[in-house]
């Protein structure tokens, strides 16, 4: 049964590399690669088949990856979730003779939810799939107890309870005992301890309102970034300066819920691509369509924050988008440079910009070096004279080595004719060169 048929349950939103769109304060908790959700006593509701299941601090995600479409249960609707268990389990040669295409030998976990207006039903989660379900149960019942989904509405005062408005303070009230002998000095001890553990309590009612408001910190700021690109068009020179130090602010708070070994399990690789294909989306068009793999690596890793990947994750994230149909790609040169683009990076367009600088009349005497490039194109040097020598492979420069480093130049020996090589032509690049060079000496 596909994701659009099972109408009873709300819809998700999907990234466009397959990824669900988490709202703010939502975390992912497990992964399953493979799972279906059943009814157990309401035929009416259609049930839901080979679906990627993400379970996080609000909801259980049914994504159904070859659609990109998704189904979300709530968990607030989870009245008692049930320990897992075989539905043939009782019966060994029922189990036996079953058949093999049946759910009934797969694990279950049943759960009873509640549906508007007050309908009770039971469905059953499977898992299809080779993975540990108790550990998967767990988590779902930690999240529910939880009820992470009700923090952003509890607004509970950091600073303890009021004192009532004209209230003398409780120290003027009470009874003060004077320190005399041990006793006096006991009671002096253990009033600074007290003192000292309410100080304490109060510093970590802070620290977890903060930590609390943190991830709603970063979805606003995912929200302004998203704004803030869509209004680049009509925006003046100073306005996009500011704004490219705000994006710049922004890309610096990090990924709301990175993907894990611990939640994502088996699938983390896969999870890690295709959340780093989101991630890189944007850097890469503000970088002209083409990064460093090392530049990704640090940008992802300082906005993944304490989760830190290494470099064999990374390279392996990046070689499973062969896979999937993301934005993005990964692509070494002939120097064995590795670099991030975008599928709509046409080396053509380079080459037309490459070909136009190399036609000035400075560069025609004096050449263009891959930090001329890298400022014309607003990349990194090392990108630059990567595109320049693929244009030199391609017979539009020519290289001149020389203690200075690499110089190349327009090709001037398309110009000559083959036919009469001392032909000297008066129009064309031919000519723009002489003239260039006539006026130098």
């Amino acid at each position: 049964m596909s994701v659009a048929a099972a109408d009873w349950l709300p819809s998700a939103t999907v990234t466009a590399s397959g990824r669900p769109v988490l709202s703010a304060g939502e975390i992912e908790r497990h992964l399953l690669p493979l799972a279906d959700l059943e009814p157990e006593e309401n035929p009416r509701l259609a049930p839901l088949r080979g679906c990627l299941l993400a379970l996080t601090s609000h909801r259980i995600i049914f994504l159904h990856e070859p659609s990109l479409s998704a189904r979300a249960l709530p968990l607030a609707s989870i009245v008692h979730p049930y320990p897992p268990h075989r539905k043939n389990s009782h019966n060994p040669l029922r189990s036996l003779f079953s058949s093999s295409s049946s759910s009934s030998h797969h694990p279950r976990i049943r759960l009873q939810i509640s549906r508007p207006p007050s309908r009770s039903e039971v469905v059953a989660v499977v898992v299809t799939c080779k993975a540990d379900v108790d550990v998967f149960y767990g988590r779902l019942v930690e999240a529910i107890r939880a009820r992470i989904w009700e923090l952003a509405a509890a607004a509970v005062p950091a600073s303890g309870a009021s004192v009532a408005e004209g209230a003398p303070p409780r120290e003027d009230l009470a009874i003060r005992m004077p320190v005399v002998g041990v006793s006096g000095i006991l009671r002096k001890e253990q009033e600074t301890w007290e003192s000292a553990g309410q100080n304490l309590q109060d510093a970590f009612q802070d620290l977890n309102a903060l930590m609390s408001k943190a991830k709603e910190m970063m979805e606003l700021a995912e929200k302004m970034r998203q704004k803030l690109l869509t209004n680049q068009s009509n925006s003046n020179d100073e306005e996009m300066g500011s704004k490219q130090d705000m994006q710049d602010l922004l890309l610096s708070v990090g990924i709301v819920s990175p993907v894990t070994k611990e939640t994502a399990g088996a699938l983390y690789h896969q999870q890690l691509s295709r959340q780093l294909a989101d991630f890189v989306r944007v850097p890469v068009e503000r970088a002209g369509g083409m990064m460093a793999l090392v530049d990704v690596y640090c940008l992802f890793n300082r906005a993944r924050g304490t989760e830190l990947i290494s470099p064999e994750d990374l390279l392996q994230a990046c070689s499973l988008w062969e896979k999937f149909d993301v934005p993005v790609m990964l692509r070494k040169f002939d120097s064995g440079v590795k670099v991030i683009q975008t599928k709509t990076h046409s080396d053509d367009e380079v080459f037309a910009r490459i070909s136009s600088l190399a036609q000035k009349p400075d560069a025609l005497q004096k050449g263009v070096s891959a930090s001329d490039a890298a400022f014309t194109l607003g990349i990194a040097p090392a990108l630059a004279k990567e595109h320049l020598l693929n244009a030199e492979n391609k017979g539009l420069l020519c290289r001149d080595v020389s203690p200075d480093g690499f110089r190349f130049y327009i090709n001037l020996f398309n110009e000559i004719d083959p036919q009469n090589i001392y032909l000297t032509k008066t129009h064309g690049v031919y000519q723009t060169w002489i003239s260039v060079a006539t006026a130098a000496h």
